[in-house]
């Protein structure tokens, strides 16, 4: 049900959780609003299957950012030390775990995003009277970032092709390895940028000041409960946090 919310809707919903992932600073409430996330992102219909196994393959940054928030801005109980060098302290146990949960409830709250397509996303920011050309530019972000992607898979697909395991090689040969790949997919992207804007051009956009689209976004009523409904959520959240 959730699924067919309006494009606008779902904009607030990400806005209502990600501002008490950004301002509230206590492991509970984060992990509260990261459920929440969690549970919006099913019943919008999001894949949420993929973003876990993705986060899958990368668990051990987390650990190393809490080891990085220990040494940089631990408080509380030593818990590992290598002389006089603090290595893991509880304080920073803890602010590591809260950095995980901001991260992990703006990338899941994002996923709400994905059940929309990117028609929608432009005609729901100019019905906000967004300007057309910020409107145009988000959607081409959302085009570009997939084709990115896309393009990074194919050249290491085809560098595993030549024999060339990533996996196996030693950490300098890897990031080696890994800077002759970003310069040409950066040279393709740069030169895909330019035949945009030459595409652009030719087409004459911005000619004229007004722009008229046959799809037009309404609100329905479960629009109004759901914004409702996330507003008074998220008020409630930070009233408790900083009044309690």
């Amino acid at each position: 049900m959730l699924k067919k919310l309006d494009v606008r809707t779902k904009i607030i919903l990400v806005l209502c959780l990600s501002t008490p992932a950004a301002l509230v600073q206590d492991s509970y409430m984060l992990a509260a609003v990261l459920i929440i996330s969690i549970l919006l992102s099913i019943f919008t219909g999001s894949n949420l299957k993929k973003i876990f196994r993705n986060l899958s393959r990368i668990w051990y940054i987390f650990f190393i950012l809490i080891f990085v928030q220990s040494i940089f801005g631990g408080s509380g109980t030593k818990i590992l030390a290598i002389g006089r060098f603090t290595v893991l302290t509880t304080g920073g146990i803890i602010m590591g775990v809260e950095f995980i949960l901001r991260l992990l409830i703006i990338m899941i709250s994002a996923t709400i995003m994905t059940t929309s397509n990117q028609r929608e996303i432009v005609q729901g920011l100019n019905q906000w009277k967004v300007p057309y050309e910020i409107s145009f530019m988000v959607s081409i972000a959302i085009r570009f970032l997939p084709m990115l992607a896309a393009e990074i898979k194919n050249t290491l697909i085809a560098i595993q092709l030549r024999g060339v395991d990533p996996q196996k090689l030693k950490f300098s040969r890897r990031i080696k390895l890994y800077r002759y790949i970003f310069n040409p997919v950066l040279i393709n992207t740069v030169k895909k940028a330019q035949k945009l804007s030459i595409a652009m051009e030719t087409r004459a956009f911005r000619a004229y000041p007004g722009r008229t689209s046959y799809l037009v976004l309404k609100f329905a009523k479960i629009d109004y409960l759901i914004i409702s409904i996330s507003l008074i959520l998220m008020t409630a959240i930070l009233f408790f946090y900083y009044y309690f």
